[in-house]
């Protein structure tokens, strides 16, 4: 059995190869843009760039985990998914996994359109698949919590949110055991928060208009909007399923 595992440099990616690295002695490889970044021992390392679809060498890989772009438009991250895909038909790999976002196919979250665009793409393959739908990542939030004013539009929504390396303990689950075909894992924190239940008297009310006017990107604020509207509220089970255990709550 050959896992092979892209985007391995990143925060996530990285991650998830360290994880399976521990769960199994199966035959490990990564597809990197820069494999000069790449540090850890014991894989195949190969050079794939999504923007550039004839490097992406797929080859061999029973089960391949595809993490999720990071292209600053819609259009581009689409791009570069449906070249994934593309090399991995190419290639003849058994089992695509995906790294999604909470709810891809209903989402309001404008960038869900990635997200459900690349599960219909793969689905088209007819090759088995998972999708982790991840939800927030307590990451995303700290910077903002630890502020000395917490203004914010998310008025008292609430976010299940979770730890990047849970999500990534989750992938690393379903690469390395069996039984997880054409299934789809909506992944959350075990617990939510809001706010100002966590920033006390540091909390501050503003809009979305206050929040572009100090400089943050409208895709940001849009999911700031999102938890306002409980988007990121519902707790599910299927991470602490994955995980054997409660997810660990959010700490600032």
């Amino acid at each position: 059995m050959t896992i092979l595992i892209t985007g391995a440099t990143g925060q996530l990616g990285n991650a998830v190869v360290r994880y399976v690295l521990d769960r199994t002695s199966e035959q490990v490889i990564v597809s990197v843009r820069s494999p000069e970044k790449f540090t850890l021992t014991g894989v195949e390392v190969r050079q794939g760039d999504f923007e550039k679809p004839e490097t992406l060498d797929f080859s061999g890989a029973d089960k391949l985990l595809i993490v999720s772009g990071e292209a600053p438009d819609v259009e581009t991250r689409i791009t570069q998914h449906k070249n994934a895909i593309a090399a991995a038909v190419e290639a003849g790999v058994g089992h695509i996994f995906y790294t999604s976002l909470t709810d891809a196919d209903t989402s309001t979250v404008s960038v869900a359109v990635v997200h459900k665009t690349t599960e219909e793409a793969i689905r088209a393959t007819g090759i088995p698949f998972t999708f982790l739908r991840n939800g927030m990542y307590h990451e995303n939030y700290l910077g903002a919590l630890s502020a000395e004013t917490v203004a914010v539009s998310t008025k008292d929504g609430r976010v299940a949110s979770a730890a990047r390396d849970d999500y990534a303990l989750a992938a690393a689950v379903v690469l390395t055991t069996d039984g997880h075909e054409n299934t789809v894992y909506e992944l959350t924190g075990s617990t939510s928060w809001s706010f100002p239940e966590l920033a006390g008297d540091r909390f501050q009310d503003v809009s979305d208009e206050d929040m572009i006017a100090a400089g943050l990107p409208p895709v940001v604020v849009d999911f700031f909007k999102a938890i306002r509207e409980g988007v990121f509220a519902e707790v599910r089970p299927d991470l602490e399923k994955l995980l054997g255990r409660p997810s660990r709550p959010i700490s600032i």
